[in-house]
């Protein structure tokens, strides 16, 4: 046997549900999903928020460790720039020692035998020579020589004097030296 239907009575004349009805449903239920995603959205981004700090603090760690090592050897530096300095102003006083030391030993070299030199000065711009020749001829060789010298620039022949009771000519020549390149003197 069959059970019978439950009676059901509308009183209701056409009574569907109208539009308001329909939208709140569906705000309850799809503004629950845009809820739900939006604090998903917000709870990941707060969350890496999180690592991003974690992040940040290690960076401020590393520098603040990097720092200490900087301050650390910050005198070693000092040192070491301190002793570079003084290598290559070392070096550099070395080289134009040995220029003038060359240039004083070929300057010597170029004085010929029969000349006597009573005063060789030498200083960082010029070469002053006191002597006495024996002929003009010894004396214009003499000149054109340390005119040919690459580090002499000019030459003047400040003094020619005749010695006649030693049949000498007394001279005194300076010769103008090229600029050494380093700003220090010797």
């Amino acid at each position: 046997m069959q059970k019978p239907l439950p009676l059901t009575i509308n009183l209701a004349k056409n009574r569907g549900e109208n539009f308001w009805d329909h939208f709140i449903e569906w705000a309850l239920t799809i503004g629950r999903v845009v809820i739900i995603i939006t604090e998903l959205i917000a709870l990941g981004a707060f969350l890496y928020r999180f690592s991003l700090d974690q992040r940040l603090v290690n960076l401020h760690d590393h520098i603040a460790q990097e720092q200490a090592i900087v301050n650390l050897l910050k005198s070693n530096e000092t040192t070491f720039r301190n002793l570079q300095d003084r290598l290559a102003l070392a070096k550099a006083v070395m080289d134009q020692s040995a220029n003038t030391n060359k240039t004083f030993s070929d300057v010597i070299q170029l004085i010929p035998p029969s000349m006597q030199v009573s005063t060789f000065l030498m200083t960082q711009d010029n070469i002053k020579i006191d002597g006495s020749l024996a002929s003009i001829a010894v004396l214009r060789d003499f000149v054109d020589k340390i005119k040919a010298y690459p580090q002499v620039t000019s030459v003047s022949v400040d003094k020619i004097q005749t010695n006649t009771s030693s049949a000498t000519i007394g001279i005194t020549i300076t010769a103008t030296l090229k600029k050494p390149k380093s700003n220090f003197l010797l």
